[in-house]
């Protein structure tokens, strides 16, 4: 190899082999994902831990995410998790109990080491009972995810349906969702929208339940992963415990925020309640503070109460 004489172009071919040795995986290019793991227990009632985590490899695993930040041990040739900081799957007081996880508030299809960690994700880890619902398709307490960066590091298209009596809570939603960055089509109840279409439908549930998706809320939190179901046509909302059994019931002004999908579909949020009233104070709910570490909320009058109840 000949090595130029001048000393511009021996500095180009600096650049060039710098540029080169980047590109072959040896210099910093590839630590470029920034994300953050979460980690409770009980519906996240419990935390056991939280890390941001900044130039994480692009190749990152959720489930690599996660051995690098806490004490994990995996079954099965490493494929399947079972214990994070000391606490096991197994049965506890007689029921079922496990870690499973979420990427910016949706449940996963397959195992975390299939999964890779995208700029932004919200990673959620959480070891609970599974006796009422072995399947949670989504949560609201990644907030502001899914919003701000969607799903495999893209953004799903948003819509924003709204019942013609809500009109200041459906604003109030769009607003939030601006902040984001998030700016939904705003569209009548009912509109068809594709599969991969995240949607947010606000109204009271008397206008919501017979919505495709919606109404596997009513069906239970064996269908729906939601701790949480309406009686009395849509006047009573039930509170439902981590054994999926009723433990309160609220009416006037009863809100709740939650997520769900149908089959594999992108996840379907509501902003919903009793009245319009319950609506409202559901909407002024969409922020982080109120979310967080939440399956589900809902609202009595100004207090939020996590879903499920715990006993």
């Amino acid at each position: 190899m000949h090595l130029p004489r001048s000393p511009l172009a021996a500095l180009a071919l600096f650049v060039l082999l710098a540029a080169g040795l980047a590109g072959c995986g040896l210099g910093a290019g590839e630590r470029d994902t920034n994300a953050r793991v979460l980690v409770t227990r009980d519906f996240g009632t419990r935390e056991l831990g939280a890390r941001i985590v900044q130039d994480a490899p692009s190749s990152e695993t959720v489930l690599r995410l996660l051995e690098r930040n806490f004490d994990v041990e995996t079954r099965y040739g490493g494929g399947f998790v079972q214990s994070i900081e000391g606490v096991s799957g197994g049965r506890e007081d007689g029921d079922p109990v496990d870690w499973f996880f979420f990427v910016n508030g949706v449940e996963s299809e397959v195992g975390a080491g299939e999964v890779d960690v995208h700029e932004g994700d919200r990673v959620w880890w959480d070891h609970r009972n599974w006796g009422a619902s072995g399947h949670v398709p989504a949560v609201v307490g990644s907030y502001p995810e899914p919003f701000a960066h969607g799903a495999e590091g893209k953004r799903y298209p948003l819509v924003l349906e709204c019942a013609d009596d809500v009109e200041q809570a459906c604003d109030t939603v769009s607003e939030r969702l601006g902040t984001l960055g998030a700016i939904p089509a705003r569209r009548a109840l009912g509109t068809g929208v594709g599969d991969r279409t995240l949607r947010v439908v606000v109204g009271t549930w008397g206008d919501l339940r017979e919505d495709q998706t919606l109404e596997l809320i009513d069906r239970g939190p064996a269908q729906s992963g939601v701790y949480a179901r309406f009686g009395e046509a849509g006047r009573l909302l039930e509170l439902l415990g981590d054994d999926g059994k009723p433990m309160r019931a609220l009416g006037a002004g009863a809100g709740l925020v939650a997520a769900t999908r149908f089959e594999d579909g992108a996840p379907t949020w509501t902003v919903t309640g009793t009245d319009a009233a319950g609506v409202e104070a559901a909407a002024r709910a969409l922020t982080e503070r109120r979310l967080q570490r939440r399956y589900a909320v809902a609202l009595d009058g100004p207090r939020a109460i996590g879903l499920p109840v715990v006993r």
